[in-house]
């Protein structure tokens, strides 16, 4: 059993994008990326899409192309159901290691750009404790003096 805070810092490896700040939200269904500029495409016979995406206090803006996985009517936080594109990637949290489904959506307004879903957590034994963050972020190493 993994127990995670309602705050942690994820990886999405195959879209090269780390030490994510994300919301481990059980009252959503569906996790939900930043995503502006949203282009689908075709390459190979296959239906892919190009995104910007910008994270956290560091300014990091990033062009992602990844293949569509799906594309989903998504009820939003305002309760407005919006069509959207979904990806399906590998996702870190701790040392653990799985594949989820994330929809692309614009986050600006919001307070963390990334929100795990319980669809993405179910069958991994993780546990949310609501009143800790950061649980499995690695605190920085103190010098010895």
């Amino acid at each position: 059993m993994l127990v995670v805070g309602w705050q942690e810092r994820v990886d999405l490896p195959l879209l090269g994008l780390t030490n994510l700040k994300a919301k481990i939200d059980t009252g959503a269904r569906t996790s939900a990326l930043h995503a502006t500029d949203i282009v689908a495409f075709e390459r190979d016979g296959s239906r892919w899409v190009h995104f910007h995406t910008r994270f956290d206090d560091d300014a990091r803006d990033t062009d992602v192309e990844c293949p569509i996985h799906d594309q989903r009517e998504i009820t939003n936080t305002s309760g407005v159901p919006e069509r959207r594109y979904v990806i399906r990637t590998k996702f870190r949290i701790s040392n653990r290691l799985w594949r989820i489904d994330l929809s692309l959506t614009e986050r600006t307004e919001m307070k963390f750009r990334m929100i795990i879903g319980r669809t993405a957590l179910r069958g991994h034994s993780i546990l949310v404790d609501p009143g800790k963050r950061n649980l499995t972020t690695l605190a920085p190493a103190k010098p010895n003096h």
